[in-house]
């Protein structure tokens, strides 16, 4: 009878609040309210008890804050994020951006699935359980992400349906499925993926369709998918959002896509879009913010502060059917950024559930590592090579601010019998090894727009698998990159005529730092210098080469990438061979999707 009459007294001492029986815990007085419900911004008085908003108006409370007409806004969330891009654990990324006004992210831990299966998705929802900031998951849904790759493991519909069943430990912090990136196998029937989607039943499905179209987009839609992240052009967004799409605006580290879709967002439609991150350099956080510096981008480009701030909260938790989250008013969780001047969103003092994030303790924590997920068969030199055949080679072309590339066909530079780096046309050699299972597979490439002029440089982080990839100008600094990685369990590092100058360990499934950021950062500044010294300087748009590096082996992203099992061709979603006999190369795929 007890347990039965606590939501019945929980209720009755929240409405004893609102009415102002009861003396409030906090009252924000003085403030001009973002209302994202109304769609105004007008001055109130908000009071705060038990970790909601209790009301507007004068309330007695225990603490008084006078906002001096500064502007409160709801706490800010990131609709899609893969926390392990930015190299922290989710405790220390708690700590970094909860001072930046965000209050909840939706992740995908799709990175560490990847190498752990479900062990690595229970690791991060174990490590994000009791953070003042809310970390809700969408169980991921391509691992692998191709059958074009070797990950860690596999993730089962099986899978699916026994973490987002309601009996789950972690119930209700999964919210449904992540992004479904084998968009080809929903269109073409692929039993296996029907039976993901259908093992997520009525929950949220995210998308992940680049540049699909026509037909194909109705198919893709009508199996389930309710939002994209990888609209890059404008007319793609707006085929999409007529489609019915949820339209995430990315604007990460890498991928940029701000500018080129906002002139689609009205305010007839504006509640059909978000703004996410995706991937997030942790030391971009520290110094320019999260959500907090989307809003101020989207501002600087035009959109009204509400509807900007709107598409940092409301919009999202909409979506995502986050009941109570996303405004300000009774009833919601009590998420309150304070922002001095709201056209340049500077952030002056948070709330998190009715906690002034001041208050509490967001020192670093170090959690348990994981034991080291490095299983790599060999990184002898002779794994590098690549015997010279006749014809062109395909080369993969960087676009800097996109992680869609270009596929190049070049003139290889030959050289005792093999094809090798050429400095002076910005060509360095590319590698993905397979590192889970020591099956010894290589695969062998090469990339344009790393600038590399001497040495190697090498990643664990490249998505979706996580293999480890290296790019250099000769085999035997690849080769020490790759030994250098392997030994400490992760990370990045450079390497020059056999002198390792920089490595950065990430020893938490070869993906993030057991640290805080402010040991990261020290690292990865002097990693950053490494590299500079054996590239060329910045010409145009800068490329952050080691987020540019991850993205190389991501085989459902176009045009051309490299994984461990060789080059794909990403829109015949098929594997294609490094040199091309002919010099009429056709792409009859670009037809295809333009049909």
């Amino acid at each position: 009878m007890a347990a039965s009459r606590a939501p019945v007294e929980r209720l009755s001492r929240s409405i004893a609040l609102s009415r102002g029986d009861i003396p409030a815990d906090l009252l924000l007085t003085n403030c001009r309210l973002v209302n994202v419900l109304s769609g105004e911004i007008h001055p109130a008085s908000v009071a705060v008890a038990d970790g909601l908003i209790i009301g507007f108006g004068d309330y007695q409370a225990r603490e008084v804050v006078d906002a001096g007409g500064r502007f409160l806004c709801p706490g800010l969330i990131d609709g899609h994020i893969h926390i392990e891009s930015t190299l922290l654990t989710p405790p220390e990324f708690a700590r970094v951006v909860a001072p930046h006004g965000t209050s909840a992210v939706v992740c995908d831990p799709h990175e560490i699935a990847n190498v752990m299966g479900p062990a690595g998705i229970e690791y991060m929802l174990t490590a994000s359980r009791d953070l003042p900031l809310t970390v809700y998951v969408m169980m991921s849904s391509c691992v692998p992400a191709t059958r074009m790759e070797t990950s860690g493991a596999e993730i089962s519909a099986t899978d699916i349906r026994r973490m987002l069943s309601p009996d789950y430990e972690h119930a209700g912090r999964i919210l449904g499925l992540a992004e479904v990136m084998n968009f080809p196998g929903v269109i073409n029937g692929d039993e296996e993926m029907l039976n993901k989607l259908l093992a997520a039943g009525d929950a949220v499905i995210d998308g992940h369709a680049p540049l699909l179209a026509g037909k194909r987009l109705n198919a893709y839609v009508m199996a389930g998918p309710g939002s994209d992240h990888e609209c890059t052009r404008l007319d793609e967004a707006r085929e999409k959002l007529r489609a019915g799409m949820h339209i995430m605006i990315r604007e990460g580290s890498t991928e940029q896509n701000l500018a080129d879709i906002l002139p689609l967002v009205t305010p007839d439609n504006a509640w059909r879009f978000s703004l996410v991150t995706d991937d997030k350099d942790p030391v971009a956080i520290k110094r320019q913010g999260h959500m907090d510096e989307l809003v101020r981008r989207a501002m600087a480009l035009g959109v009204p502060p509400v509807r900007a701030v709107a598409m940092a909260s409301i919009n999202t938790a909409r979506y995502f059917r986050l009941q109570r989250r996303g405004a300000v008013a009774p009833g919601y969780r009590a998420d309150l950024v304070l922002v001095d001047d709201l056209e340049r969103f500077t952030v002056s003092e948070v709330w998190l559930s009715g906690k002034n994030v001041r208050d509490m303790d967001l020192r670093c924590q170090n959690l348990p590592t994981p034991q080291n997920t490095m299983r790599v068969a060999s990184t002898c030199p002779d794994i590098f090579r690549i015997p010279a055949k006749p014809g062109r080679v395909r080369v993969i072309g960087i676009i800097p601010g996109q992680i869609v590339t270009r596929s190049l066909l070049l003139e290889p530079r030959l050289e005792g019998g093999g094809a090798v780096a050429d400095p002076a046309r910005d060509l360095a050699k590319l590698a993905v090894i397979e590192r889970h299972h020591a099956t010894g597979n290589v695969g062998l490439g090469f990339v344009q727009g790393l600038r590399l002029e001497a040495g190697a440089i090498a990643g664990t982080v490249s998505h979706d698998s996580h293999n480890l990839i290296v790019a250099g100008t000769n085999d035997a600094d690849m080769s020490l990159a790759a030994r250098t990685l392997a030994m400490v369990g992760g990370g990045f590092c450079v390497v020059r005529e056999g002198r390792i100058m920089a490595v950065v360990e990430l020893p938490v499934a070869g993906l993030m730092s057991a640290g805080c950021l402010d040991e990261l950062e020290k690292d990865l500044t002097a990693l950053g210098q490494a590299y500079a010294a054996i590239s060329s300087p910045v010409q145009g748009r800068e490329v952050h080469p080691f987020m540019a590096l991850s993205f190389l082996s991501l085989a459902v992203i176009p045009e051309l990438k490299l994984t461990d099992q060789g080059l794909v061709d990403v829109e015949a979603f098929d594997m294609v061979e490094l040199f091309v006999p002919e010099i009429s190369w056709a792409h009859p795929v670009r037809a295809y999707f333009a049909s």
